[in-house]
């Protein structure tokens, strides 16, 4: 399957060199079962529409409404690409609402961050039977308005459309990072340790047992449809 990792934001300071950037979190996440191509959006590179079985769109500092030459090129190809399959996460998954009738804030709840639990609300062919999911959250920003023909599949106190999946289209999103390793977790808390509420409790959040494992196995079968028997 050809994949198409559009990069919308790099890791701050070192943790590139010690952790990997973001495409290379998703290919440890997702396996070998793909053929990846990067291309680095806030350069200016997007994939031609069609050209790739599916994409995904990575996490960012940046906020979807900030005045960025490069944002509103991605939010017209997310909408231009309405027939190939499509995962957003946290940043990805909020230029995907954006795009798409929703609408993204900074949140007056504050920083996100550390390990988030998440009540899965809807079934899908994609995932398993799980009720309670937790994976690493960092983010300001939320999808405050659901965009239309959408679905919340998982949701928390903290963020209501935690996970979205797209009637009218192939696509999926989520707000939380199922890449992140609880390592570089809490190495991206440390960066910002003068910005996160109670740093020192979400960085020890963080060795608590994760679902990335289960996540990544959600996305890999939304991507190829090897739905199978899943428990």
């Amino acid at each position: 399957m050809k994949l198409a990792i559009l990069e919308t934001g790099h890791p701050p300071g070192d943790l590139a060199e010690r952790f990997g950037d973001y495409p290379q979190m998703f290919v440890d996440l997702l396996g070998p079962d793909f053929e990846i191509e990067t291309f680095d959006v806030q350069a200016g590179e997007l994939p031609d529409v069609g050209g790739h079985d599916a994409y995904l769109i990575t996490g960012s500092p940046a906020g979807v409404y900030d005045p960025l030459p490069w944002i509103a090129p991605l939010l017209g190809f997310i909408r231009s690409a309405a027939d190939t399959k499509m995962v957003g996460i946290c940043f990805g998954h909020q230029a995907m609402a954006e795009a798409l009738g929703g609408k993204v804030e900074k949140s007056d709840k504050g920083w996100g961050a550390g390990l988030h639990r998440y009540t899965v609300v809807r079934d899908e062919p994609w995932i398993d039977s799980a009720g309670l999911i937790a994976a690493p959250a960092s983010h300001q920003d939320q999808v405050v308005v659901q965009p239309p023909d959408s679905e919340v599949v998982a949701a928390s106190d903290f963020t209501p459309f935690a996970a979205l999946a797209w009637t009218d289209r192939p696509a999926i999103s989520f707000q939380f990072h199922p890449e992140f390793s609880p390592e570089f977790a809490k190495a991206l808390i440390e960066q910002r340790y003068d910005r996160v509420p109670d740093p020192a409790a979400a960085i020890a959040s963080l060795d608590a047992p994760n679902d990335n494992d289960r996540i990544g196995g959600w996305i890999r079968r939304f991507l190829t449809d090897e739905h199978g028997d899943i428990e």
